[in-house]
């Protein structure tokens, strides 16, 4: 059972870095670093998509080290 917390934990570590670069793949370098200075827009579409699938798939890396973490005992 441990190992299927272990490679959902990695899965999700890979899919979740993947989201993140694709979100920030449109943005300067500065930007990356927190020197933004672009005004406040809502997202939309496929940008809200990978939004929320970055949430979720942090929700999930969490959830899958803490029940790994328990597992263990």
């Amino acid at each position: 059972m441990k190992s299927l917390f272990n490679v959902i934990t990695v899965i999700s570590a890979l899919l979740m870095i993947l989201t993140v670069l694709i979100q920030s793949r449109g943005q300067s370098l500065g930007a990356a670093f927190g020197g933004d200075t672009s005004f406040y827009r809502s997202r939309r579409g496929a940008e809200a998509v990978i939004f929320n699938a970055t949430i979720v798939l942090a929700v999930i890396f969490v959830l899958s080290v803490i029940l790994s973490i328990l597992s263990k005992k």
